[in-house]
């Protein structure tokens, strides 16, 4: 009984630790969640934000959002560039996982210095491709000048057909450094003596690649290829800064057309609804990321 009494008056004392956490969510992610569902319902523009009525009008926000091309392009931009970050960041920082993991005098070294782009803030990041790929004074463009590769200089940030190349030039960038250590730290985890296990068998390096690596990295691969989604298709800063979605929104974006909507065209229940929407897609696939480490956890024991 003793031992009970003791055990609940540990327990409430850890709930007073966790106390400022809760009381912290609640106020700064709990009730701005719950304020921005009901603002979407609602009709509230510069008008009648502080005074007058706020009239609720069902789903005809979420319905004029499906029927507006530029929201509907902005859901195909945002894919086509969360898609093609994965996939490039993913390739690339396995690439260079499986380099660093051999022994060489520069391996460490040069390791430290690859992450810098991803301890470097966004915005900064940003600000120094939107310099690099600036049309009259970038370096990208003097660079390709020099060499004789152009003869004019090529508008990457203010074309259509180039501006959403360099956004996701930059933020594969800014990504190699995370899928290179996450899949670094999965490789430390295969025991070697199943490759010189393999390699006595006769089993060449890609059969041991694509046998023994890819199917211990998996639930490594899973959990980054989730958190990726999550962390890139909310992208806001870097596409802000280099092209504010434009031109002609060929880079706007779900987070920067809500942006758009509430704080430039003053439409704050529009804003909110596809904010939700953004909601809704990331939690799906917070999710799926949840249910996968319940399986890996369920599995190891």
């Amino acid at each position: 009984m003793k031992s009970l009494k003791k055990a609940f008056r540990h327990e409430k004392i850890g709930l007073l630790f966790v106390l400022p956490a809760l009381i912290y969510m609640l106020i700064f992610i709990g009730y701005p969640i719950i304020y921005n569902i009901i603002l979407s319902f609602q009709d509230v523009t510069v008008k009648n934000l502080v005074r007058g009525d706020k009239y609720f009008i069902g789903l005809n926000n979420y319905i004029d959002l499906f029927k507006d091309d530029v929201f509907t392009q902005s859901i195909i931009n945002t894919l086509i560039y969360t898609v093609s970050c994965l996939i490039l960041q993913f390739i690339i920082g396995f690439a260079l996982a499986l380099l660093f993991k051999n022994k060489f005098t520069t391996a460490k070294p040069i390791r430290g210095f690859s992450m810098i782009p991803w301890m470097v803030p966004i915005t900064i990041t940003a600000l120094i491709f939107k310099f690099m790929f600036s049309t009259d004074v970038g370096l990208i463009n003097n660079a390709l000048r020099a060499l004789g590769l152009i003869q004019q200089n090529i508008d990457w940030l203010t074309s259509t057909s180039t501006a959403m190349i360099v956004i996701i030039f930059a933020n594969v960038w800014i990504g190699i450094p995370f899928n290179m250590i996450l899949i670094s730290a999965g490789l430390t985890t295969i025991p070697g003596e199943l490759f010189e296990s393999a390699a006595i068998d006769g089993a060449s390096r890609s059969q041991q690649f694509f046998k023994i690596t890819l199917p211990m990295l998996k639930p490594t691969i899973q959990s980054l290829l989730i958190l990726g989604f999550i962390y890139t298709f909310k992208v806001f800063d870097l596409v802000y800064v280099m092209t504010g979605g434009g031109p002609v929104n060929s880079t706007q974006m779900m987070s920067t057309y809500s942006y758009k909507q509430s704080f430039e065209l003053f439409k704050y229940s529009k804003g909110a609804a596809a904010a939700n929407v953004l909601l809704v897609i990331l939690m799906i696939f917070s999710l799926i990321y949840v249910k996968f480490a319940y399986r890996d956890e369920k599995e190891e024991k």
